[in-house]
């Protein structure tokens, strides 16, 4: 499946809006919070560990020497 590089890039902030929405909402609502919290807790933990995934990959990315392989 192809997405667009906005959408792409937008993923991780999305699923931590989602968590922080779903978090939110289950402190106000009393039937069904615990579902919600669960919810919430695992789009924050999606999210965060795409972004950390992504900062990492691109770090080691960017530290790598193309050439030497030339060599």
């Amino acid at each position: 499946m192809y997405l667009s590089r906005p959408v792409y890039e937008m993923l991780p902030y999305a699923y931590m809006a989602l968590g922080a929405v779903l978090l939110g909402i289950s402190f106000f609502v009393t039937r069904g919070s615990t579902w919600l919290m669960w919810a919430g807790m695992l789009a924050l933990v999606v999210g965060l560990v795409l972004w950390l995934k992504r900062r990492d990959y691109r770090t080691e990315q960017s530290e790598y020497n193309r050439h030497s392989l030339d060599d």
